[in-house]
C-alpha cells in the first residue's frame, strides 16, 4: 500500500519495468513473441506539445478562480497553491520550446539535434519550482508573525477542491504522456502537478480548522504545503540532473544486455554505454565476434543486433555497434598508399634576417608551404618563386601565423610535382636576401 502511494507521488515506480519472465521474457507481441512495457515508438515531441497546451490551459483557469477567493478570502494557504498552480502553468513554456526545438533536424553545428534542451527545460522547471515554494512559505510565516482573519470560509474549501480536480487532470496528462515518451522533464512536471493537487486539498483542511476555530490553521498549511513542494523539488531535481550528466537506469543497460543474447554471432558483449538526449536514446556497444568472418558476414551480425535492440528499446533513436579489437593487428599501410604525402626533405634557412627550415607540410587545410624561424627580424617578410617548366615561376608568399610565433606560412598548397628549383625571397626593413635552394621528393615517390 505504501509503495503505491509512494508511485502515485513518483517517490519511484516511474520508470519503465525490464523484468522478465522465468524463460527470460513475457510473450505476446514483438519478435521472437516478447513484450517488454517499451515506448509507443508513433509518439513524439507533437504529443508532448499536445499535453502541455491542455495543461496549460487547465493551470491557468484553476490558478485564476483560486486568486479571485485569495484577495477576498485572505487566504495564506489558498495564496501558496494558487502561487504553485500559476507557476505550474508557467513551467509549461519552458516544456513548450523545448519540444518544439527537439523535432528540428541536426544541422552541422549540432550533429545529435537539439533533444538535450528538454533537459535544459527540465532544470528550469525545477529551479521555478523552488523559487515559487520559497514565497509560498515566506507569506505563511510572515501570516504566522502576523494572523490576520479569513473570511468565506466555503469559497476557499471550494477552491481548494477545484485546485485539486484541476492538478490532478494536468498531472494525468503529463505523466501518461511523460512516460510514453520517456520525458523526464515532462513526467518530473506532472509530479508536481499532483502534490500540488495535495496541498490544494490541505487548502480545505485549513479552512475547516479556522472554521473549527483554530485561526492558526491556515498559515500551518501554508508551510505544510511549502515541505511538500520541496519534496518534490528534490525528487524531480534528481531525475533530471541524472539525464543531463548522461545518467542512465540500470534498466536499460540490462535490457541491452537481454536483446543481444537473441543474436547469434556474438560471442561476448566487451562494453557498453547509453544515454538519452531528450526523450531519444543512444546507445553505444563494443561486442566480439569470430575473427574469422568475412565483412559481410560481421555486418549481418551487427543489423540483426540493431534491430534487436529497437525490438526491445522503442526510444532508442540508434545504436553505433563497433567489434572489439584486443589482439588484432593494425594493418601495414604500404609506404606509396594513394594520396599519403612524402615531403622532400626541408630547407635550411641562415642568414641575417631569418634562420630555421623551409620545408613542405601536411595541415588540416593541405599541404603548405612553411618557414618555421628560430630567430628573424619583426618586419619579416617571405615568398617563395618556384621555377617551373616552360619559364613559368610559381609564387607562394608566406605570411606570419597567428596562432603559432615565428611561423610563415603560405595559404596554398605548392604544385605537383615537388621536385624544383626555386628561391626563397626575404626581405624586411633592414634589407633583402634571397636564397637559392632545390627540393627533390624521396626515391621511388616521383610524381
Amino acid at each position: 500500500m505504501w509503495a503505491k502511494i509512494k508511485a502515485w507521488f513518483g517517490f519511484g515506480g516511474q520508470e519503465n519495468s525490464h523484468r522478465h519472465d522465468s524463460d527470460g521474457h513475457a510473450h505476446g507481441a514483438g519478435p521472437h513473441g516478447h513484450t517488454h512495457g517499451v515506448i509507443d515508438p508513433s509518439l513524439s515531441s507533437a504529443r508532448g506539445i499536445w499535453a502541455i497546451k491542455w495543461s496549460f490551459v487547465i493551470l491557468a483557469v484553476t490558478a485564476v478562480l483560486q486568486l479571485i477567493v485569495v484577495f477576498t478570502s485572505g487566504s495564506v494557504a489558498l495564496l501558496a497553491d494558487a502561487i504553485h498552480n500559476v507557476g505550474d502553468a508557467t513551467t509549461a513554456i519552458p516544456l513548450w520550446i523545448a519540444f518544439v526545438l527537439a523535432r528540428r533536424k541536426p544541422t552541422t553545428t549540432f550533429n545529435y539535434g537539439l533533444g538535450r534542451v528538454e533537459d535544459l527545460a527540465g532544470i528550469l522547471i525545477v529551479v521555478i519550482i523552488l523559487i515559487s515554494a520559497l514565497v509560498a512559505g515566506y507569506e505563511a510565516i510572515a501570516r504566522l508573525i502576523h494572523p490576520q482573519p479569513i473570511t468565506q470560509l466555503l469559497a476557499v474549501a471550494v477552491a481548494g477542491v477545484i485546485g485539486f480536480i484541476g492538478n490532478e487532470l494536468v498531472a494525468v496528462f503529463r505523466i501518461r504522456v511523460g512516460r510514453a515518451m520517456n520525458s523526464a522533464a515532462l513526467i518530473a512536471d506532472g509530479y508536481h502537478a499532483r502534490t500540488d493537487g495535495l496541498t490544494s486539498l490541505a487548502v480545505v483542511v485549513g479552512a475547516i480548522g479556522v472554521w473549527a476555530g483554530f485561526p492558526l490553521a491556515d498559515p500551518i498549511i501554508g508551510l505544510l504545503i511549502t515541505i511538500a513542494i520541496l519534496g518534490i523539488v528534490w525528487q524531480s531535481a534528481r531525475a533530471v540532473i541524472t539525464r543531463s550528466l548522461d545518467g542512465i537506469n540500470p534498466g536499460v543497460t540490462e535490457e541491452i544486455r537481454h536483446a543481444i543474447e537473441h543474436v547469434p554471432g556474438v560471442n561476448k558483449l566487451v562494453d557498453i554505454k547509453a544515454r538519452w538526449l531528450g526523450h531519444k536514446l543512444r546507445a553505444e556497444l563494443t561486442v566480439a565476434v569470430d575473427p574469422n568472418l568475412s565483412v559481410a558476414q560481421a555486418n549481418g551480425i551487427v543489423l540483426t543486433l540493431q534491430g534487436e535492440l529497437h525490438a526491445h528499446l522503442a526510444p532508442l533513436e540508434a545504436a553505433t555497434v563497433q567489434f572489439d579489437t584486443s589482439g588484432a593487428q593494425p594493418v601495414e599501410v604500404p609506404s606509396d598508399a594513394g594520396g599519403h604525402h612524402h615531403a622532400p626533405e626541408p630547407f635550411r634557412v641562415d642568414c641575417a634576417l631569418a634562420s630555421g627550415l623551409l620545408e613542405i607540410v601536411d595541415t588540416p587545410d593541405g599541404e603548405r608551404m612553411r618557414l618555421t624561424a628560430r630567430e628573424h627580424v619583426e618586419d619579416l617578410a617571405a615568398v617563395v618563386e618556384i621555377h617551373r617548366s616552360g619559364g613559368m615561376v610559381e609564387t607562394l608568399p608566406l605570411l606570419p601565423s597567428h596562432n603559432v610565433s615565428h611561423r610563415f606560412e603560405s595559404t596554398v598548397a605548392p604544385e605537383e610535382p615537388h621536385e624544383f628549383d626555386a628561391e626563397l625571397r626575404l626581405s624586411s626593413g633592414k634589407g633583402q636576401e634571397t636564397l637559392p635552394f632545390r627540393m627533390v621528393e624521396p626515391e621511388g615517390h616521383h610524381h
